[in-house]
């Protein structure tokens, strides 16, 4: 009972204070600074990339290329420790999809400056989309966007301003006050949540075929969010259930056919190689 009571009181204190934000902000964004690993952990060759928001704030994050890739992945992270803890998930995407990979840390994580907000976060996830546009080793064209957990919120709003070639949500919620009324019933918290992060809201305006990932034993966010998303999304869409799956090790439970349905998406998704010559 610790925990919610601790939960409870700062819940109550916020409300005295007037300090919503302060009080989303603590149980939202769990950041960490030090990058416990790199791709070069797992033997990737990488580009440490510095780049900045449009309001300034200077941001870090990693490409890593592959030889012959045929499109980008822009990768929005979820709400906990920084890109370090993803090395070793990213060293699995690069080999799986035969992709690049650029994967950035949102303000306030890792070794990027600022503090997070939803408003911050979405400058930074459009930053990210204008850094891989120029550069001349990605087509502009076959950029995806994958998005996991708050990332997922991040990637659908994403992908409603931009034209990503495919958009690939996992372990999506439906919205930020449908998450916090879930896990925070015994709090006014529709008094207390600012933030929207409305995933459920945004796929429905997105016209890139759309992929959803859920563990149907997330412990998370409920197996029946993913459903919502995916229902809510336009066609071309897929849906895969992960079985056994909780919230953190979809793509360990999920092993080959995780990555099989990524790679049988991607195949429809995409379009078809130019033939040389």
């Amino acid at each position: 009972m610790g925990r919610w009571r601790a939960v409870a009181l700062a819940g109550a204190l916020g409300l005295l204070a007037g300090c919503e934000d302060g009080v989303e902000r603590y149980f939202l964004y769990f950041p960490t600074r030090a990058l416990s690993e790199t791709p070069a952990t797992y033997g990737l060759p990488f580009e440490e990339v510095w780049f900045q928001a449009e309001d300034g704030v200077r941001l870090h994050g990693w490409f890593v290329p592959h030889q012959g890739a045929r499109a980008t992945l822009l990768w929005l992270h979820g709400n906990a420790g920084n890109i370090g803890h993803r090395a070793h998930n990213l060293r699995q995407f690069h080999d799986a999809l035969g992709i690049n990979v650029f994967l950035f840390d949102y303000r306030g994580y890792g070794l990027s400056e600022g503090e997070p907000s939803e408003a911050g976060l979405m400058k930074d996830a459009e930053a990210a989309w204008r850094l891989l546009g120029a550069r001349p080793d990605v087509d502009p064209g076959g950029i995806i966007l994958f998005g996991r957990s708050l990332g997922a919120a991040v990637a659908a709003e994403l992908g409603v301003r931009v034209n990503p070639a495919a958009l690939i949500l996992e372990t999506p919620f439906t919205n930020l006050l449908d998450m916090a009324q879930h896990h925070y019933w015994f709090l006014p918290v529709r008094w207390l949540v600012r933030s929207r992060y409305d995933t459920l809201g945004a796929v429905r305006r997105v016209r890139a075929p759309v992929l959803v990932l859920h563990g149907d034993a997330d412990e998370i966010v409920p197996f029946d969010m993913g459903e919502q998303v995916f229902a809510a999304a336009a066609e071309p869409k897929a849906f895969y259930r992960i079985r056994g799956a909780s919230h953190n090790d979809t793509y360990i439970v999920g092993a080959k056919p995780y990555w099989e349905a990524l790679r049988a998406f991607l195949a429809t998704a995409l379009p078809a190689p130019r033939s040389p010559g």
